[in-house]
């Protein structure tokens, strides 16, 4: 999608490509973080529009996947031009995990899987997933090594995880070297635990700590809201690239100021109202041609309020947008807005999506008394994937 053209400074590039094993090199070292009911193949055929890197899917559930539940089998689809195709997998037992993994390697449904471990939402960690499964060191342990050895060497397994369940419970640093030990390519590493949540600042410290301690590249995770972040952060850790979540929310364009300042350009991309009604337009379109015209828009509903973050839109309108059911109303109410108004300077840098702070992890009766054990937590395996 074309964009006013930005003024661009030469900068010093600061980082190389990714190589996630022989077979995938994601340059620039970027990668869109799964979200889930975000990131499906029209926003990330989107975000790919405005610049390159590696866009996972939102999380899949395993269980869900091997019994080919319909709903699952429709996120797992990636657009005809989409490479690589990266697929984030959620699980807790090792064997329905490997299933998983022999499954998209045999059906070729993925080049690349990403494993979560950083899921901080209750109906997640309450039954021990997510965040709260590195703290079972040994599951964890066999969970990975699962998933490596499904792999089969055809295509790279990675790991996406958080500092721990809280403070006084940490597991980034014995999980990264036990995933470094099973074979996985890269370790994604979120500067928040569990409890945390999204709130707070995220502390960068322990992503240098696993660049200096780790073999692997060690990708960084956390308020990474402008291109200039992603510069600071690779920096300050030494990581050898980022992961964005919710700094491109209502903000698809931001994978190319990343693009630009990985090739060594300082660029802000600042859309008017007008350029930003155009890039709603071409979410909901391209939601409307995966899921069809009605779902597609009632989908793209959640990213009003993103796209239209700091512009003067009245209460009625926003309203309107936000109840929209088909292309051509969506249409005829974005062109009511003002469209001349420049982009809000003034959101730049701050915080978007869940801002939620510091909360109680809900967890699995005892979870916390035995860390060694193997034992598979019950009913942790959801049967249907999404939000």
């Amino acid at each position: 999608m074309t964009m006013t053209e930005p003024v661009t400074n030469r900068v010093e590039p600061v980082s190389v490509p990714l190589k996630l094993g022989d077979r995938i090199t994601v340059d620039p070292p970027v990668v869109l973080a799964p979200l889930a009911g975000i990131t499906n193949v029209a926003f990330r055929r989107l975000c790919r529009e405005y610049g390159a890197g590696l866009y996972i899917s939102e999380m899949i559930t395993s269980r869900a996947l091997v019994e080919r539940n319909p709903k699952t089998l429709q996120m797992v689809a990636f657009a005809e031009d989409e490479t690589p195709r990266s697929m984030q997998l959620y699980g807790t037992d090792p064997e329905i995990v490997s299933r998983a993994v022999r499954m998209v390697v045999a059906d070729d449904l993925a080049d690349h899987v990403d494993l979560n471990f950083g899921c901080p939402v209750p109906k997640v960690t309450r039954r021990g997933g997510g965040a709260a499964l590195p703290w079972r060191i040994n599951l964890f342990d066999d969970l990975v090594t699962a998933a490596v050895k499904a792999a089969d060497g055809q295509l790279p397994v990675t790991v996406k995880m958080r500092l721990g369940v809280d403070a006084d419970h940490l597991t980034y640093r014995d999980a990264a070297l036990r995933a470094q030990d099973a074979g996985v390519a890269y370790v994604a590493l979120h500067g928040r635990t569990a409890a945390e949540f999204y709130g707070g600042q995220a502390d960068w410290g322990p992503i240098a700590e696993l660049a200096e301690l780790l073999d692997i590249p060690v990708l960084g995770n956390g308020d990474i809201w402008e291109a200039a972040d992603a510069v600071r952060m690779i920096r300050e850790t030494g990581c050898a690239g980022v992961v964005v979540g919710r700094g491109c929310l209502g903000r698809p364009w931001l994978f190319g100021d990343l693009a630009a300042v990985f090739a060594g350009q300082q660029q802000t991309f600042l859309p008017g109202l007008d350029e930003v009604a155009k890039a709603m337009f071409r979410h909901a379109e391209l939601l409307g041609e995966w899921l069809g015209e009605e779902r597609g828009v009632v989908d793209f509903r959640k990213h009003v309020a993103w796209y239209l973050k700091g512009f003067s839109v009245g209460s009625e309108l926003r309203k309107a947008l936000a109840m929209a059911s088909s292309l051509p109303e969506l249409s005829d109410l974005l062109h009511q807005l003002d469209l001349s108004q420049p982009f809000p300077a003034d959101v730049l840098g701050l915080p978007r999506g869940r801002t939620s702070g510091a909360r109680k992890v809900s967890l699995p009766e005892n979870w916390l008394a035995d860390r060694e054990s193997r034992a598979v937590p019950f009913g942790a395996e959801l049967p249907d994937s999404g939000g």
